[in-house]
């Protein structure tokens, strides 16, 4: 039977690790998805320490260009001696999977081919699955741009964060005219999270305004799941990823947040369960 692995992010996390257990246990969470130091050992081991300790799963969280926005000096040459470096200090935490937010939406396509190639020769040798993600400023922006690199390079795995693309195109991408089944057969993980024409994440996904956007999103994600069930999978993975910089929405002057961001990612991840739920009943039904 195939299982729904939910993960915490700690991206906008800010309590200690007692009450992230709490809300691990609200979300009904296996581990979760988080950097780490590449370049301090001991907090790697001592965050390894608590992960075995607590029994958790880990997905690990790589940015090649050093941050979400890659620094625009950098070459290809450049992200793959950091994702290098990354890789090697990421054995110290045994990860599930690295989740990679990889190259420059700015390179030529051939670039961004040749240098998904290489990176994922890298995993390989490390021995270490990576899982690309789609990301504004990433390689990976624009479905258009991803749909050519998957299909010059198949091996490739995906985490799909499709809120981006919706923001990048400005609408909900309709699967009569943007068939996007090339790049969903390739993908590995999901990031839950709700976006709509006008930004990455909508105030509260369970607002009836945005059911629109909930049900593009969740049929999406249920295509994704009919795929993976095609191809073997017996884990599926699925991080509610609602977070802050930018994306929580607030008050004009008084900068008051309209939501709660812990209640919005178990609010997720409690819809996304059900839905699974729904979708493996559905799927098994004669």
């Amino acid at each position: 039977m195939s299982q729904l692995d939910i993960f915490k992010t700690l991206w906008g996390w800010d309590g200690n690790r007692a009450a992230c257990l709490a809300e691990l246990t609200a979300m009904d969470a296996c581990g979760v998805e988080a950097r780490f130091d590449v370049d301090d050992r001991q907090r790697r081991q001592d965050f390894a320490q608590w992960l075995n300790h607590e029994q958790l799963d880990y997905i690990a969280v790589v940015f090649t260009g050093g941050d979400v926005i890659p620094k625009q000096s950098e070459t290809p040459a450049d992200h793959l001696r950091q994702l290098s470096r990354a890789l090697e200090a990421a054995q110290d935490l045994s990860p599930r999977f690295i989740n990679v937010l990889a190259g420059n939406d700015r390179w030529p396509l051939a670039t961004q081919i040749e240098f998904f190639s290489q990176a994922h020769a890298l995993g390989e040798a490390a021995g270490i699955l990576l899982s690309f993600e789609t990301h504004r400023a990433s390689s990976l922006y624009s479905p258009w741009v991803t749909l050519e690199i998957a299909q010059a390079l198949p091996q490739l795995r995906f985490t799909t964060d499709i809120s981006h693309w919706v923001l990048v195109c400005e609408r909900l991408l309709n699967a009569a005219e943007d068939d996007l089944s090339p790049f969903i057969d390739q993908v590995h993980h999901i990031q839950a999270r709700v976006g709509y024409d006008q930004g990455p994440q909508v105030p509260h996904p369970g607002a009836p305004e945005y059911a629109k956007s909930l049900a593009f999103h969740q049929q999406f994600w249920a295509q994704v799941w009919r795929s993976q069930l095609a191809r073997g999978y017996q884990q599926l993975t699925l991080t509610p990823e609602f977070g802050r910089d930018g994306y929580l929405h607030h008050l004009p002057f008084t900068e008051m947040p309209v939501a709660n961001l812990d209640s919005l990612n178990r609010w997720m991840a409690q819809t996304e369960r059900q839905h699974f739920n729904q979708f493996i009943a559905s799927s098994t039904t004669p």
